[in-house]
C-alpha cells in the first residue's frame, strides 16, 4: 500500500530574556545546578508570579514576522501534571487565548520549490527543570535552573509531508528567530528544540492516522532521522496487522530508533484552567505598532534584495541570508572592499565558510572580522595578489598574523603586474625552452590552449608564484603567436 506521511511540529524557542518569565532569577546558561532557581521557581508557598514584559514583546515580534493574528487579550493557564522537575505540580502555559494566533511561513525546499506552512498558534509558557540520570546511580538528580525559563511554543499545522520538509521548516523558524534576535537558537544549550507529531495514512484518505509525538529533538539532522525511523515503524506495525497507538516517544540517536515514553495525554488530562495568580494580558494597537517598528529586514525580503541589488544568483542569495550575522558580514565586505558583489560572495561562501566549518565556529566568532576580510578581497580585486596567493594570505590572517596588507608586505607576496618586468621573464623562459616554443607554433590552434600551460608554469616558477596570471596569459599569447 502507498502511504502518505503527515507531520506537524511543535518548536520550543527559549526567549533571550535576562530573567525568567515569572521571576527575577537569571536565565544565563552553564551555572552550577540549582543556583538560579528562586522561591517562585521552586513553587514555595506564598510566592506570586510576575510576568516578564520582555517575553511578551518578543512573542509579539515573532507573530508580526509571520503575519499572524496577535492576541490582544491573552490568558495564562495552569497545565497540571506531576513530574519531579516540576515542583509546583503545574506548568504555566496558554491554552484557549494564546499571544499569537494563526499565521504562515514560506519554506524553501531542496528541489527549488517553496511550500507555505500554516502556523496554528504560538504561545508563551515556562520551561520545567531537568532530570539528571548519568551521575546518580539508582537515583535521579533534579536541576531547577531551567525552571521558569521563558519559552515560545510554535505549533505548525499538519502540513509537512516528509522528514526533509520538517527539517527545512525547522531551519526556517531557526533562522527567523535569530534574525528577530528573540532567541540565540543554541540547540546544544536547549534554546531551540522540536517535538514532531508523526502519522501515516493511505494515499487519498482524508482522515488523519493516529499520531505519535517524538519529543525534544535538538538538531536538524536528528529530526530527519527520527521521523524516517518513526514512519518505518508505523508502516511495519500497520502492515503486520497491528494498530498505532497515540503515545509520546523519544528518539535515541545512538541507536537510531524511537522508543515509547508514555501514552499521549489529551488536553483535558492536564485539567487546564486560568491561572488565578496572573491577570489576563491586554495590549492595544499602539503597543503592536511600536513592536512592528522594531522588525528588521526579514530573511525572504533580504534574499530578494541581494538578488536584485547585487545581481546574485538565487542560490548565493539564499546561502548568504540564511543567518543575519552572515548577511551582515557579506554586506560589510561588499561596501568596504569596493569589489564586485559576486567576488565577495564567492570568497565569503568559499574560503571563509570552509574555515568556519573546519573549526566548527559561527560567523560571530570568526578571527577575521568583516572589515579585515574586505581588505583581503580589495587586494584580490585590484590585482595586488592572485587568487591562489589570497588563500595563503587568508590562512595567515586566520592565524592572527594581522591584516591583509600587513601579511602581504611581511611575506613579500605582492603580485607582479608590471608588463615590462614580466616581458623580460617571459623572454627568458622562451629562450630557455626554444624547442617547446617551436612545438607550440607548429601545433594546431585547438591544441595550443593546453600547451601554453607549460609556459605559464615556468613563469610562475621564476616569479615564485607572484606573476599576475591575467597579464602573463596576455603577454604569452602575444609573444608565442607573434
Amino acid at each position: 500500500m502507498a502511504w502518505e506521511i503527515v507531520i506537524g511540529c511543535e518548536i520550543h524557542v527559549q526567549l533571550a530574556t535576562k530573567s525568567k518569565i515569572f521571576s527575577g532569577a537569571s536565565t544565563a546558561y552553564g551555572a552550577e545546578p540549582n543556583t538560579q532557581a528562586c522561591a517562585v521557581d521552586l513553587g514555595l508557598p506564598g510566592v506570586l508570579p510576575v510576568f516578564n514584559a520582555d517575553a511578551l514583546a518578543k512573542a509579539v515580534k515573532f507573530g508580526l514576522a509571520i503575519d499572524a493574528e496577535i492576541g490582544m487579550r491573552s490568558v495564562f493557564d495552569r497545565k497540571n501534571y506531576f513530574y519531579p522537575d516540576l515542583p509546583k505540580g503545574y506548568q504555566i502555559s496558554q491554552m484557549d487565548y494564546p499571544i499569537v494566533g494563526v499565521g504562515e511561513i514560506d519554506v524553501d525546499m531542496e528541489d527549488g520549490t517553496t511550500k507555505r506552512i500554516g502556523i496554528t498558534r504560538a504561545h508563551l509558557e515556562e520551561d520545567a527543570g531537568k532530570s539528571l540520570h548519568e551521575d546518580f546511580q539508582g537515583m535521579t538528580g533534579i536541576d531547577l535552573n531551567r525552571a521558569g525559563t521563558p519559552l515560545l511554543e510554535i505549533v505548525s499545522d499538519p502540513d509537512l509531508r516528509s522528514s526533509k520538509e520538517a527539517a527545512a521548516y525547522m531551519r526556517k523558524i531557526h533562522s527567523l528567530v535569530r534574525y528577530l534576535e528573540i532567541s540565540d537558537g543554541n540547540m546544544q544549550e536547549g534554546s531551540f528544540r522540536c517535538d514532531a507529531n508523526v502519522s501515516i495514512r493511505p494515499v487519498g484518505q482524508k482522515e488523519f492516522g493516529t499520531r505519535a509525538e517524538i519529543k525534544n529533538i535538538n538538531s536538524f539532522r536528528f529530526v530527519e532521522k527520527a521521523i524516517d525511523h518513526e514512519v518505518e515503524r508505523q508502516i511495519a506495525v500497520i502492515e503486520s496487522g497491528g494498530r498505532v497507538v497515540q503515545e509520546t516517544r523519544l528518539y535515541d540517536p545512538d541507536k537510531d530508533e524511537t522508543r515509547s515514553m508514555r501514552s499521549k495525554e489529551e488536553a483535558n488530562d492536564y485539567r487546564y484552567f486560568p491561572d488565578p495568580d496572573l491577570l489576563p494580558v491586554e495590549i492595544d494597537d499602539a503597543y503592536v505598532e511600536a513592536i512592528r517598528k522594531t522588525l528588521p529586514e526579514l530573511p525572504d525580503a533580504r534574499r530578494q534584495r541581494f538578488e536584485s541589488e547585487y545581481s546574485l544568483p538565487e542560490y548565493d542569495a539564499g546561502l548568504l541570508t540564511a543567518s543575519r550575522e552572515l548577511a551582515d558580514y557579506f554586506e560589510t565586505v561588499v561596501k568596504q572592499s569596493g569589489a564586485e558583489a559576486k567576488i565577495c560572495a564567492n570568497w565569503v561562501m568559499g574560503e571563509l565558510s570552509a574555515a568556519l566549518n573546519r573549526d566548527t565556529i559561527g560567523i560571530e566568532a570568526s578571527p577575521v572580522n568583516a572589515e579585515n576580510f574586505a581588505g583581503l578581497v580589495k587586494r584580490i580585486a585590484d590585482d595586488t595578489i592572485s587568487g591562489n596567493t589570497a588563500k595563503k594570505v587568508f590562512e595567515a590572517m586566520w592565524a592572527g598574523e594581522g591584516s591583509a596588507d600587513k601579511v602581504i608586505d611581511a611575506k613579500g607576496l605582492k603580485q607582479i603586474s608590471d608588463s615590462g618586468a614580466l616581458e623580460g621573464i617571459i623572454d627568458e623562459v622562451m629562450s630557455n625552452n626554444s624547442q617547446q616554443v617551436e612545438n607550440y607554433r607548429n601545433a594546431e590552434p585547438d591544441k595550443r590552449g593546453k600547451m601554453i600551460g607549460f609556459f605559464m608554469g615556468q613563469v610562475m616558477k621564476a616569479t615564485q608564484g607572484k606573476a599576475n596570471p591575467g597579464e602573463v596569459t596576455k603577454l604569452l599569447n602575444e609573444k608565442l603567436n607573434g
